[in-house]
């Protein structure tokens, strides 16, 4: 067991005026299985692209081990290449057995790599990563975000393997893994950085009690600094008046008063001023106590949705429905029936490529809606009924066509800039981030300008294909608690487990040829 080092590590990209890392001290061991949590934003890829010596920085990292990442870069001629041939590419000192053992143990059949990278599903090319990245065992592996796009199955499968290996550092934002994989968390707080021993639950359950007893802490503080100066402000002007009253009596009016008097007006004048003095004092001492309590909270703000109330009880009905691409004789699925009802939150679930999405831009192509309607070359088959007249709110898991600035992408969408600037602030995109290029945005923060869009967006339907892909951890539990509140109608396709427990009325699960209708109604 080795440790890794990072003592005052500093950095900031050329021409950003904030550093991304600032003074970053901590320890790791290198056979901890440790994830890696905090906001978009926070700099979780940066650290390890730092680690990988991608940039230069400022401070130390001290390791005795070598480092590797995932996922490996592909290139549009990787694509082409057999999986097979971008070991050398990937891993070069790797031997074709070492790949093939972990390979068995992701339940990966040997033919994947002899096919086109290109021509692999999404999980088949993050398991030949994977494969590839734990064939050598003398390194520590970074390991960033493994499960976007993934379906469930996929995911189990991932969570399985990552589970019984150790050496690594796992950014995700997906719950279910990081408790099922997970030993130690290093958690990118808002102002610092902290390493507990446990998974993410344990720390959240922590989190939570830290947070209560520091608010709690933080407002008696407030109380004892109200009460202190109220104390300082009525013993201050008692001492500004007597001050005043040493020099200068009227004989008539101050019968009583004589010029000896005079010194001991001064005298209790000083007493009370060394009240105040110490007044000040203790505030000070409760401001100094006070201060950082807070900085850690994570100020999880709560959004709004304004959905609309359609007319008719059910907005979709499909039965017995089919989908074929007109290039293609072999149809996704056969077989579909399920209803979407005002006020339910309907799940599509199956594995990558059996037509959840397909299925979505259906509906969406049946609305005529000038902004998400493709009119694509897709044969439907048996009945798909979409409610006419009614207002749908889409987010697109496709982020790419996303570029210039929000003030165009708000005047494009007919959106209320200011209440869509509003939501993004609340959904904890940074006000630096308002003036930049959305090209030059995270995948996170993309996604969070799709969802800002949608929320402020009054709807009947809200049709969301994967919302969650990039987004942190905080932000989900957010949009979660703002479906629980609002009830809108939703369908979605969304692989997060915990999300789909939560909010979820019903689950549909799609699969290749043939479709189960039958509603896991919770």
């Amino acid at each position: 067991m080795a440790q890794i080092q990072v003592k005052n590590l500093t950095f900031a990209y050329e021409g950003s005026g904030d550093d991304v890392l600032d003074n970053v001290t901590f320890n790791i061991d290198t056979d901890w299985k440790l994830g890696l949590i905090g906001r978009n934003g926070k700099g979780k890829t940066t650290l390890l692209n730092l680690f990988m010596g991608r940039y230069d920085h400022q401070g130390i990292i001290s390791a005795n081990t070598s480092f590797d990442y995932f996922p490996y870069p592909v290139t549009e001629t990787d694509n082409r290449k057999n999986a097979i041939e971008l070991i050398e590419v990937w891993k070069p000192h790797v031997e074709e057995w070492q790949v093939l053992i972990q390979m068995n143990q992701l339940g990966m059949a040997t033919e994947c790599l002899y096919r086109p990278f290109s021509t692999l599903s999404f999980g088949e090319r993050t398991r030949v990563m994977l494969a590839v990245l734990f064939a050598d065992e003398n390194e520590f592996l970074l390991i960033d975000e493994p499960t976007n796009h993934l379906d469930s199955a996929a995911r189990d499968i991932v969570k399985e393997y990552l589970a019984s290996k150790k050496g690594f550092i796992l950014v995700s934002h997906d719950r279910d893994l990081l408790d099922g994989v997970c030993d130690h968390v290093l958690v990118m707080n808002r102002a610092t950085i902290e390493i507990q021993a446990g998974n993410f639950s344990t720390w959240w359950e922590n989190k939570e009690k830290t947070d209560a007893f520091r608010q709690a802490e933080n407002e008696k503080h407030l109380k004892e600094i109200g009460k202190l100066k109220s104390a300082a402000d009525r013993s201050g002007r008692w001492a500004e008046k007597s001050e005043h009253s040493k020099i200068g009596f009227d004989p008539v009016k101050d019968h009583d008063r004589s010029i000896s008097t005079r010194s001991y007006i001064g005298a209790k004048t000083k007493k009370m001023q060394a009240r105040v003095k110490s007044y000040e004092t203790r505030i000070d001492r409760e401001i100094e106590e006070k201060e950082g309590l807070l900085r850690d909270i994570e100020r999880v703000s709560d959004l709004k949705l304004q959905p609309l109330t359609f007319h008719k009880e059910v907005l979709i009905r499909a039965a017995d429905l089919s989908l074929r691409y007109a290039d293609s004789s072999q149809e996704l699925f056969d077989g579909l029936r399920f209803r979407v009802k005002r006020g339910e939150r309907v799940v599509l679930t199956g594995d990558n490529g059996c037509g959840k999405s397909s299925v979505l831009q259906a509906i969406l192509d049946r609305t005529g809606d000038r902004d998400f309607a493709k009119k694509t070359q897709m044969l439907v088959s048996g009945d798909l009924e979409v409610a006419s007249t009614m207002t749908i709110s889409y987010v697109n898991q496709d982020t790419s066509f996303l570029s210039g600035s929000l003030r165009d992408f708000c005047r494009k969408r007919g959106l209320e800039e200011s209440l869509f600037l509003a939501v993004l602030r609340q959904l904890d995109l940074s006000r630096e981030q308002f003036s930049k290029d959305m090209e030059d945005y995270s995948e996170g923060q993309k996604k969070k300008v799709l969802i800002a869009a949608s929320l402020v967006t009054p709807a009947h339907l809200y049709i969301w294909d994967e919302p969650l892909n990039y987004i942190d951890v905080f932000s989900r539990m957010q949009i979660e608690k703002l479906i629980l509140e609002y009830e809108p109608t939703m369908l979605l396709v969304e692989h997060d487990v915990r999300f789909r427990e939560k909010v979820a009325t019903s689950v549909v699960k799609i699969n290749r040829k043939k479709a189960e209708g039958i509603p896991e109604v919770r």
